[in-house]
């Protein structure tokens, strides 16, 4: 009995691989946490050091504007969205400055042949009309 007891024993306080590789896990995810958090301050900063009087900027909700004054004790910017048009938004919604480069394309008019066949969407009112007439039958 003493010779099991002390097979138990030494196995309860030898080397498991599997600590080890739980171990290797809890540093890699904690690794990767603070790497995270690094990039997004790096982020940060360089949208702060892009963000002045005069950037063209777009705010998480879409909305573009020229940055026209900031007032970094209220985290508020104010936008100016069209001639004589002022909006003041939180400065955490700006999303990113944009360059003259990043300007969304003009959208391009499709042009349909001259012997396209033509559309056969019904009116709501067809819609109604059909779906009755075959509720009939």
């Amino acid at each position: 009995m003493a010779v099991a007891e002390g097979s138990a024993n030494a196995e309860a306080g030898g080397f498991n691989p599997m600590n080890l590789i739980l171990l290797a896990a809890f540093a890699l995810l904690i690794f990767m946490m603070f790497r995270g958090r690094q990039k997004q301050k790096k982020a940060q900063a360089d949208l702060q050091s892009k963000m002045q009087d005069g950037a063209r900027i777009m705010t998480n909700f879409g909305l573009f504007g020229t940055v026209v004054e900031q007032k970094p004790e209220e985290n508020q910017i104010v936008l100016e969205i069209a001639p004589g048009t002022n909006v003041t938004v939180h400065s955490g919604a700006v999303a990113r400055v944009v360059d003259a480069n990043d300007e969304p394309a003009e959208p391009v008019e499709e042009h349909v042949a001259d012997d396209a066949a033509p559309s056969t969407e019904e009116t709501p009112e067809e819609t109604m009309r059909r779906l009755n007439d075959e509720g009939k039958n």
